[in-house]
């Protein structure tokens, strides 16, 4: 019998589907990554973990947050994002993935109902499966969606805490979710609204904290901010009420069970808070990226969007992966992206735009895309 049978089956099921995954390395000029503001290579980031090493903060943590892998690099970012996010209290994960596991499967309780939108991400519906709240899924961005769900719900009886969930933009597609009138059937129905802020943290608000940097502070939000996007690091900051912090200490078996972050990626993303609040420039720099990219891309096909994610959707599996292969020849790091990570039927071309392509990069990509489609 051969090792790994079913899962051979399963390779040569996806290579027969032209679905089959694989990873190369980073080659062209990118239009692929989540680098927003191009602080992946940021020298005050570098600095700042030079300057960390020198003091003599530690590279690993040696163990979980609970089991002596506590740092006071840890904690000091944790009040710092705190203090500039308006929340009353923050916790640091590895990563979005692992936080988002510990949001939705700690926070909702058994009895409860978790309305999420139907594209939420693929971590908060693992977090969801392993919680113990009921779960219903309520048509992308369709706010009197989730306000029906809601509705429907109490009558049939249901009489635990209700959870909204959005991302306030989504990756994929890069549009906005609805957040001030979610914001107000949250407080309708009493219920509490988790908005994913991965791709909006660093790039959108007055000060570059995310599309809810205006409902910090109220009670019933707990807000994701990613630290592996526009903030160029790893790691991720749930942020919400007083009793957020304590409780996921105890209940998230994410957080629980996993060694803690390296302090020195604490020390880089508490930097990149600094960098985001003194450069507001970055952020000026993108959107003019951005509006020149909308507009001329439009010639390609690729509409508008309102945000740095411009989605060019082709339909075909095929088409679309020959496409993104035609662009990687042509020197353009554009990735194709396929079901399941999209619908079936809405294969497509994800262009990204960061610091890290220039406007001059931007018309060439437009003018390499035109001789592809």
């Amino acid at each position: 019998m051969l090792a790994l049978q079913a899962h051979r089956a399963d390779l040569s099921r996806l290579r027969e589907a032209d679905r089959l995954r694989g990873l190369r390395p980073r080659e062209g000029v990118d239009f692929a990554s989540n680098d927003y503001l191009g602080l992946a290579k940021s020298e005050r980031l570098r600095g700042a973990v030079a300057d960390a090493l020198d003091r003599g903060v530690a590279i690993g943590s040696g163990g979980s947050r609970l089991l002596r892998g506590n740092d006071p690099a840890h904690e000091a970012l944790e009040a710092q994002a705190a203090a500039a996010f308006g929340a009353e209290t923050a916790l640091f994960f590895a990563n979005g993935y692992t936080a988002n596991l510990a949001a939705f499967g700690a926070l909702p309780q058994r009895g409860d109902l978790v309305v999420h939108d139907a594209l939420i991400h693929a971590s908060a519906h693992d977090g969801m499966r392993l919680g113990r709240a009921e779960t219903v899924a309520a048509a992308h961005n369709d706010a009197q969606a989730f306000a029906d769900a809601a509705a429907a719900w109490r009558r049939e009886g249901g009489t635990g805490q209700i959870w909204l969930a959005v991302e306030s933009l989504y990756s994929m597609d890069g549009d906005l979710a609805p957040l001030n009138e979610l914001s107000e059937i949250a407080t309708r129905f009493e219920a509490n609204l988790l908005i994913d802020e991965a791709h909006a943290t660093g790039v959108f608000g007055a000060r570059g904290l995310g599309l809810a940097e205006n409902l910090h502070h109220r009670p019933n939000v707990i807000a994701l901010h990613t630290c592996g996007k526009a903030l160029g690091c790893e790691g991720a900051l749930l942020c919400g009420p007083a009793p957020l912090r304590e409780f996921l200490v105890n209940r998230a078996r994410s957080f629980i069970f996993s060694t803690a972050p390296s302090p020195l990626m604490a020390v880089a993303v508490g930097e990149a808070l600094r960098i985001v609040a003194d450069e507001p420039g970055r952020r000026g720099e993108l959107w003019r990226r951005v509006v020149h990219a909308e507009q001329v891309l439009a010639g390609c096909g690729v509409a508008a969007t309102g945000s740095q994610i411009l989605p060019l959707v082709i339909g075909d599996d095929a088409r679309t992966m020959a496409a993104a292969g035609a662009l990687h020849a042509a020197g353009f790091d554009v990735r194709g992206i396929r079901p399941p990570t999209v619908p079936a039927g809405t294969s497509r071309l994800r262009i990204s735009l960061t610091l890290n392509a220039t406007t001059d990069q931007i018309d060439a990509l437009a003018g390499a895309l035109k001789v592809v489609l």
